[in-house]
């Protein structure tokens, strides 16, 4: 049976490259993303022909903002019509703003970071886990959330985004224990500094002449690239991680040591 699953945050960067992984591994795959910009992040998002440049036989890309659960619903019922069901669900859809102390950002970038980086993962969470409970016993159902080495590094300039990744790993927690018995699991990847596009703008927020400058913090010497990170969520999201639950992947080149 062909496993199937949705992605959030799937027109570029990780997400993308998570989409891409998957369906190279015969998954079917929901790909969704806002496909707008945020008026609030001074920086271009994911575009409707990044998405759309995804799709195939096996992938359908769907608009859906990831902090809206009537539009991740209406995409979890596109999985389950189209394909029969959900046993995935992977929350990658993230955004940074800073650049300043907490206490001089601005009330909407703080607003835009936690709504987007915290609330949107536990959006999908409230859509996505009543459908992969769905699947009948005995089931497999993974919900695999990204979140990062800031949840547990803090990072000048960054308070915000910090406290939105630290409220995922403790969102992943909180529903492993949930999901106790269910053969549902729930876990996290936090990457290191990897080459997207959210990477460009924090070197812009630290006044950065470009993101390489970010790689001289991991002890591998380099960027992550996307489909290093994408490579953990597929695993996570596949049968082959059944005895992982609650847990906080590390694909970080070491940032966090």
């Amino acid at each position: 049976m062909t496993r199937v699953a949705l992605v959030t945050g799937a027109a570029r960067g990780i997400g993308a490259a998570t989409v891409r992984a998957l369906a190279a591994e015969g998954w079917a795959v929901v790909a969704t993303d806002r496909c707008s910009d945020d008026p609030r992040l001074p920086y271009p998002l994911g575009t409707r022909d990044e998405l759309d440049a995804l799709a195939s036989d096996l992938v359908v890309p769907v608009v859906a903002d990831t902090t809206s659960e009537d539009d991740l619903a209406f995409a979890v019922a596109v999985a389950e019509e189209r394909f029969g069901g959900l046993d995935a669900a992977l929350a990658v859809a993230g955004v940074v703003a800073g650049g300043v102390p907490l206490w001089e950002q601005s009330a909407k970038e703080v607003e835009a970071v936690l709504e987007v980086d915290l609330h949107g993962v536990i959006a999908l969470a409230r859509v996505a886990v009543p459908a992969l409970l769905r699947r009948p016993a005995p089931r497999a159902g993974r919900f695999v959330a990204v979140s990062s080495a800031a949840a547990t590094r803090g990072l000048p300039m960054l308070a915000a985004y910090c406290a939105a990744k630290a409220g995922v790993n403790g969102l992943v927690r909180g529903l492993a224990a949930e999901l106790r018995g269910t053969g549902v699991t729930a876990s996290c990847v936090s990457p290191g500094s990897t080459r997207t596009p959210v990477l460009d703008e924090s070197a812009r927020l630290y006044g950065l002449a470009d993101a390489e400058h970010f790689a001289a913090q991991q002890p591998l010497e380099r960027l992550l690239e996307p489909e290093e990170v994408a490579a953990a969520l597929v695993w996570l999201a596949g049968e082959a991680s059944s005895g992982v639950t609650g847990a906080d992947v590390a694909v970080d080149g070491g940032l966090a040591l």
